[in-house]
């Protein structure tokens, strides 16, 4: 006997489940292991087992294998009811309500054939058989909830909704049948278009949920509505209250309504449905009058309109139908005119509920607004406060390109705080070509809705909600250039900007870096910008513009640090101009060193410096920083560096570095220096060399560091033996003409001559024992003491012309930047080097022209005559001699 049973028992398990996962999704069921479907029909099929119609099982557990037969990730939650209208619907609405995300959902429809104490004998499709009941088998999973607390929240919220659902399909009929009576005994002389409305909603326009009697008293002063026992049906039924609790929460004002004789209340309640769809449930009041016609009380109907009521033409539709028409005679435009068919279009497609409960005297001002918005792309917010006090209707149009969740929120908070809300809803109708519309219902405390804020001034700010970043970046264009120029520059860079620039930049910083980008040249590709924003006191900003590929931070980050800059974060953008290029665009958020001077004093010179190290043309080292401590341009630094290099070489027992640290100590003494240097050699400078040298020697005496001393004393002494330059020739190389008998330090034997040549690319120094001599041209490797090794050279040179005459002369040069690894690269650069190394000690030497000595131009000499220059082959150069 046992076999058998447990022989049936297999055969119902398989049958329940081929019929459980009959309408799943295959894709759903191939995800899940075959023992998991099939323990959780058998887990679903033992908890239903046992099942008494009118009641409804629930369960929300947390599946085990061990204990359950299968398992899940999830909760899952099992319920057996009697099949009934809006199941699935009130269930899942139930779920979204608690906040839990549904997984799954299986709820297929069985017969199920019980015996007498409600055991299931046999299950089967709907179709299949007419014995037994109709029964709903819902299985979902929903996020996992491991405390009891809310797994048992969880059920008494789905207990309740069903609870609902119950009650509103048994007391369907009977609702239905109390409105018909009361379209009976309504007046059809009186009432023609009410009692056509309620037969309307008989036809399938709403579903009735719930209905009660109420009886208008006057206690202690104050109406009051009581309820007419025995008359709740459906979510209505009585559940022991007296009074309408909804009623007594409204203000004096709103009760006194209920005296008004009008026939019908149409309006939202203040609960929300449980049944069939979510929504403020919709509430239908239909008066009592006595025989002087004074209000005594009403029948109140709650549900949901339905779908059919939402589709059909309002002309169509009883009350609307009238509304509508003292609407169109008010406005007295031509129905075939082309206002008029507007007019007409606008009132067909007005939101439903807002149709059902406006006023004629608000739909007619709305709809003329509305009209008269046209297809403009503007904002426009039309009020609608309820009657009761308790929520405010706001129909919003906007551009429909504008409309997004993001911009729908930002309105919600606005409003919602506008009219001190509690809560809000929304329906939003994007069907036409050019504007969307946003009915949104801001939902108050009862008695707390504030007074009405100024309308205007709240359509302002979803106006400045609305805005988007682009529309200000193009008001600024036009602010700046003009409404054609701005026209043309927004096509290329109105939507050129990524999201992360947006959210980061004003729309002024924008307009600057457009300009900045149109002024790109195509060599160099760089612009850049250092600005010093107003909110952000403290931090300045430097921005980097490149068309292509960014300029790497490796780069740029030791640039940066040389020049003197702390630099505090990078944010780097692609900007995406239409049709064009697109350009990297680096800010760098940085802070001047102490002892800066003013920005407007030495911006231009930063960027210039910058440009300079980017492209190679200055040297990335510590001096950059006289930049903006000392007020030099790069130029003007580039002396200071040749004459480090120079003393590095000849004469200094510290490392160019520390040479270096002591001119950017001393910034004042520093410009002092080159400032000297302009007037020994500039033709126009003012004040006198001796003026100045004595300012400089003052400000030594002030100096602390004994090292620093020497250094800077080192600099003066070389200004001071300089005798010519080709500094004011603006060329790319400097080269210095230099007496080192006034050079203190230098190693003997000192020549009479000496020219330094110095460029990024290439140092070189030449040495002559006399006015006329010669000697060779070396391509050193020695970076670190090549002018040692070129006058050891010129000390033998002298002895090997001691008989002779000439007398001995040398040079030499090194590469700074030598290519790797390919000797003709190589070769190339050591060329491009000996010529450069040529052409400076050219620019500083006199020249004879028929007979005559002629000084180079623009070379101030602080020396006399010396037109003899005789170069010669050396090592390293024997091929250079006929380039």
């Amino acid at each position: 006997m046992g076999a058998q049973n447990h022989k049936q028992d297999s055969v119902l398990i398989e049958e329940f489940a081929r019929l459980y996962y009959a309408e799943v999704d295959p894709e759903e069921l191939a995800a899940r292991a075959p023992l998991d479907l099939k323990g959780a029909a058998a887990a679903h099929l033992a908890f239903g087992r046992k099942f008494s119609a009118g009641e409804a099982r629930i369960r929300a557990y947390n599946p085990v294998s061990g204990q359950h037969g299968w398992q899940s990730t999830h909760t899952a939650i099992e319920i057996v009811s009697d099949d009934m209208p809006f199941l699935v619907d009130s269930v899942t609405m139930e779920v979204n309500r608690q906040g839990l995300t549904l997984h799954l959902l299986i709820h297929p429809v069985l017969r199920a054939l019980r015996d007498a104490n409600g055991e299931l004998l046999s299950i089967s499709q709907p179709g299949e058989s007419s014995e037994g009941r109709l029964e709903s088998f819902m299985h979902l999973e929903v996020d996992r909830q491991t405390d009891p607390a809310r797994l048992a929240e969880l059920e008494a919220g789905i207990a309740r909704v069903l609870a609902d659902v119950r009650a509103a399909v048994e007391d369907w009929k009977p609702m239905q049948a109390r409105m018909a009576e009361i379209v009976e005994r309504l007046s059809a002389d009186r009432y023609d278009e009410e009692r056509a409305f309620l037969a309307w909603l008989l036809e399938d326009h709403f579903t009735f949920l719930g209905c009660r009697g109420y009886d208008l008293a006057t206690v202690d002063g104050e109406d009051v509505l009581r309820i007419v026992p025995g008359s709740g049906l459906g979510i209505l039924r009585e559940r022991g209250a007296t009074v309408s609790a909804s009623f007594a929460t409204l203000p004096p004002e709103a009760r006194r309504r209920a005296r008004v004789k009008e026939l019908l209340v149409l309006t939202k309640a203040n609960a929300r449905s449980t049944v069939h769809r979510p929504g403020q449930l919709d509430y239908v009041g239909i008066k009592r009058f006595n025989d002087k016609g004074e209000v005594i009380g009403e029948t109140r109907f709650l549900g949901l309109y339905t779908h059919t009521a939402y589709s059909e033409n309002p002309m169509q539709v009883p009350l609307l139908r009238r509304k509508l028409g003292e609407v169109i005679e008010r406005a007295g435009l031509l129905p075939a005119g082309y206002s008029g068919k507007a007019l007409a279009s606008i009132l067909e497609s007005y939101p439903r509920d807002e149709l059902l409960q406006i006023g004629a005297e608000d739909l007619y001002r709305h709809a003329r607004a509305i009209l008269q918005l046209g297809d403009r792309q503007r904002l426009r917010l039309l009020v609608r406060p309820d009657p009761y006090a308790r929520f405010v209707s706001c129909l919003i149009f906007v551009p429909r390109e504008r409309y997004n969740t993001e911009l729908r929120q930002r309105f919600q908070r606005i409003l919602t705080e506008a009219f001190n809300g509690v809560s809000s809803e929304f329906d939003v109708d994007l069907s036409a070509a050019t504007l969307g519309r946003i009915l949104m219902r801001i939902r108050t405390r009862p008695g707390e809705m504030t007074a009405q804020p100024d309308l205007k001034a709240l359509e302002q700010r979803l106006v400045e909600a609305m805005r988007r970043w682009e529309d200000d970046l193009h008001a600024a264009l036009v602010g700046r250039h003009g409404e054609e120029r701005a026209a043309s520059l927004f096509r290329v860079y109105g939507h050129a900007f990524p999201a992360g620039y947006r959210d980061e930049y004003p729309v002024e910083s924008a307009v600057t870096d457009i300009e900045m980008i149109e002024s790109l040249a195509p060599q160099p590709d760089l612009g850049m910008n250092l600005y010093a924003p107003q909110a952000e006191p403290g931090i300045l900003h430097f921005k980097i513009y490149r068309r292509g590929s960014r300029v790497p931070l490796s780069d740029s980050l030791p640039m940066l640090e040389r020049l003197g800059v702390r630099v505090f974060f990078e944010h780097p953008h692609k900007v995406e101009p239409a049709d064009r290029s697109p350009v990297r665009v680096v800010d760098f958020g940085v802070a001047l060193p102490s002892g800066a001077l003013p920005l407007e004093q030495v911006r231009e010179h930063f960027h210039e410096a910058f440009l300079g190290m980017f492209l190679g043309t200055v040297e990335a080292d510590s001096l950059n920083r006289l930049v903006l401590t000392a007020g030099l341009d790069a130029r003007e630094i580039r002396v200071l560096r040749a004459y480090a290099r120079y003393l590095r070489q000849g004469t200094s027992t510290f490392s160019l570095a520390y040479v270096e640290q002591a001119l950017v100590a001393n910034p004042s003494i520093a410009a002092l220096l080159v400032r000297l240097f302009f007037t020994r050699f500039s033709k126009n400078e003012g004040q006198t060399e001796e003026k100045l040298s004595a300012d400089i020697s003052a400000a030594l005496d002030a100096v602390q560091n004994l090292d620093e001393d020497r250094i800077l004393r080192s600099f003066l002494a070389v200004i001071q033996a300089t005798t010519r330059t080709n500094y004011f020739l603006n060329k790319s190389y400097l080269s210095f003409k230099l007496d080192p008998k006034g050079v203190p330090g230098l190693p003997e034997p000192r020549p009479m001559f000496e020219i330094w040549v110095y460029s990024p690319r290439v140092e070189a120094v030449h040495l002559r024992g006399g006015p006329v001599a010669r000697g060779g041209i070396r391509w050193s490797d020695r970076m670190e003491d090549f002018r040692t090794e070129v006058l050891g050279l010129m000390k033998a040179q002298m002895v090997k012309n001691v008989v002779i005459v000439p007398v001995g002369a040398k040079g030499g040069f090194v590469l700074k930047q030598p290519p790797a690894g390919d000797r003709e690269a190589l070769m190339k650069e050591g060329v491009a080097c000996y010529q450069t190394f040529l052409r400076g000690m050219l620019d500083v030497t006199d020249n004879r022209v028929d007979g005559s000595v002629v000084p180079p131009r623009d070379v101030v000499r602080h020396d006399g005559d010396d037109p003899y220059l005789v170069v010669a082959a050396d090592k390293g150069t024997a091929t250079f001699s006929d380039i």
